[in-house]
């Protein structure tokens, strides 16, 4: 039976083991979103709508086996819980996949190369979301506290970002530096994928150790008739949706995921031939982001207090299009510094900084308030149900380097982007076609922004309401536990 109330405050030691868990997939979501695209299309020659076909292969494999995670979480018992079990299970699969997504044989054409990248894809993801959407879910029942759940998602952005920051300066740092042969040195990718491997392993598991003390404050999985687990999940999944709350939140950041996506799949397509920089330069680029979203990790709990998590999100989001928006306008318009100037560099370490830091308010405030609607559910429906929400929110993160992976490649077979290691700098490339790579990396992604506002301005649990409902919650425990 569950306790009346599991309003605490969570030990740090568990919140950091909880954290730390998120730094696999900051590094698997860094590596895949940052690398794999310009890997297939530009190192290996794979066209870019066959390269983004394939990504998207793997997101719709993401579509049933996210929320099929989430259910199987939610209705599993075990003397470790209901979440441990996949976590630890997970970590060597995945390991094992995201090397043989950077190591396809040589000699593969182009058939071959889309169908091993569509394989090895769908086992990455796959194998990330067995540990991903019950680890999420771990993190939102271990206290129905308001303030402190912002504080565990702080933890688990902090270390997610962190990975993030590993995964981008071992790359742009060491393994793709211009002194090791720089982004199209094609033997350099297997290394760089097992040096993530490890590290995914190592902190998966001292993620699932660690929390192991938190599972008697956890909740049970619900008493129900057996039944297929597909059937359940259908069943879980439908009664997720009618949450309303969940629904604008869900599409809203759906959309803002998938533009990201688009970004991220062209970020070095841009820094190479658009921006012109080194990989000195790139990197710096990349810490100067990574350090404004680290910092953006102790902004958040103060502006929960002085305003509300709905206005994070809003805050962050928008944010993020201005911030991409503006570089690329400006310099179409002549009206930012010249390529291969100090003062270019210093501008937008400046602007990636600060894009970073009002960035992370919305990623802290969108996971904070997911906890919050599991609350909401259990009073609406009767049944906690973590598992099902974090695993449509894993799908829609995924949708960052799936959908966006695809976007990215139709797009730049539409404007004819050449393709191959011998395509070195910007003078390769047509000056109308870098013109278009800009346009679709600025202002085509940024616009599609308006819409996720739109949605989460529909967002209305406040934290009055959410108090209200705990209290309910709290008197139907006990009038349970005393029948």
């Amino acid at each position: 039976m569950q306790a009346s109330t599991n309003d605490r405050l969570v030990p740090f030691s568990s919140k950091l083991a909880f954290g730390i868990g998120q730094f696999a997939e900051g590094l698997k979501n860094t590596g895949f979103g940052l690398f794999i695209l310009f890997y297939y299309n530009q190192v290996l020659g794979l066209s870019g709508t066959l390269a983004g076909g394939a990504l998207f292969i793997a997101l719709m494999f993401d579509a049933v086996t996210d929320p099929l995670a989430g259910s199987l979480s939610d209705n599993f018992r075990s003397k470790f819980g209901r979440r441990h079990p996949f976590m630890y299970a997970s970590a060597v699969p995945l390991a094992l996949a995201f090397y043989g997504l950077f190591s396809p044989p040589e000699g593969m054409g182009e058939w071959g190369l889309f169908a091993w990248l569509s394989i090895f894809a769908v086992l990455t993801r796959g194998a990330m979301t067995l540990y991903h959407v019950p680890h999420l879910a771990l993190g939102a029942e271990m206290t129905e506290n308001y303030q402190e759940r912002t504080r565990i998602v702080a933890f688990r952005q902090f270390f997610g970002t962190s990975g993030g920051a590993m995964a981008a300066i071992i790359g742009l740092g060491y393994f793709f530096a211009d002194d090791n042969g720089g982004r199209l040195a094609v033997e350099n990718y297997s290394p760089y994928a097992l040096a993530l491997g490890v590290m995914m392993v190592v902190t998966i598991w001292w993620s699932a150790w660690g929390t192991q003390k938190e599972i008697p404050h956890l909740s049970q999985p619900p008493e129900r008739p057996r039944q297929n687990p597909l059937v359940q999940m259908i069943g879980d999944a439908k009664e997720a949706f009618s949450n309303q709350s969940f629904r604008w939140l869900f599409f809203g950041v759906l959309i803002v995921f998938i533009m990201a996506g688009v970004n991220g799949a062209l970020d070095l397509y841009m820094l190479q031939y658009f921006w012109e920089f080194s990989g000195e330069e790139m990197l710096f680029l990349q810490i100067a982001s990574i350090v404004g979203l680290l910092l953006g990790v102790f902004l958040t709990a103060p502006l929960h207090k002085l305003t509300s998590k709905r206005f994070g999100v809003l805050l962050g989001t928008g944010a993020w299009a201005i911030f991409q928006l503006i570089p690329v306008v400006f310099r179409l318009l002549d009206w930012f510094p010249e390529n291969g100037t100090t003062v270019l560099t210093y501008t937008l370490v400046v602007m990636k900084f600060f894009q970073g830091l009002i960035l992370q308010q919305a990623f802290i405030s969108f996971g904070s308030m997911m906890a919050d609607i599991t609350d909401e559910h259990e009073y609406q429906s009767g049944v906690r149900q973590e598992g099902i929400f974090f695993g449509a929110i894993a799908f829609s993160s995924k949708a960052t380097s799936g959908f966006g992976n695809f976007v990215g490649g139709i797009g730049l077979d539409i404007i004819s982007w050449p393709r191959g290691a011998d395509i070195k700098t910007a003078a390769d490339i047509p000056a109308d076609t870098l013109v278009n790579l800009g346009l679709l990396y600025g202002p085509v992604v940024a616009a599609f922004a308006v819409i996720s506002l739109w949605c989460y301005s529909h967002y209305k649990l406040t934290r009055q309401r959410h108090e209200e409902i705990l209290k309910e919650l709290r008197l139907r425990r006990e009038r349970g536990s005393s029948t």
